[in-house]
């Protein structure tokens, strides 16, 4: 079973910074692949970026420069730091993982594990 906390959420003003946390409770060695994603109420789950066990990252356009996924194996911890915060970046986020590789990431579809999600906004 696995299972995933997320934490660091918040509010913040434009151009303001946060660090999202997401504690995995698992076999991690067996998690090849884990993302974050973002959702408003009534819009579909968007990626925002991704990580594998190979060491490939991803990011969606409108985060390149600005947010950076990184992982802590020994801490079984993934992470989203968040700068230069906009008002477009406001939803909740949410911690994705996958036994497998190759997951395309701005699918939710492709991850089988989610955290409960932790809300970010940003006022202008």
């Amino acid at each position: 079973q696995v299972q995933l906390v997320e934490s660091g959420g918040g509010s913040v003003q434009a151009g303001g910074s946060l660090r999202l946390s997401c504690a995995v409770s698992a076999y991690t060695y067996s998690i090849y692949s884990m993302g974050w994603f973002r959702q408003l109420p009534g819009k579909e789950r968007e990626g925002v970026a991704g990580i594998d066990t190979i060491g490939r990252t991803w990011y969606t356009d409108s985060v390149k420069g600005r947010f950076t996924i990184s992982q802590d194996n020994a801490k079984n911890t993934l992470y989203l730091q968040m700068n230069s915060l906009k008002p477009e970046d406001t939803a909740m986020y949410y911690c994705a993982a996958d036994f497998r590789l190759y997951r395309d990431y701005t699918r939710a579809s492709d991850f089988a594990y989610w955290g409960q999600g932790t809300q970010v906004t940003v006022s202008s």
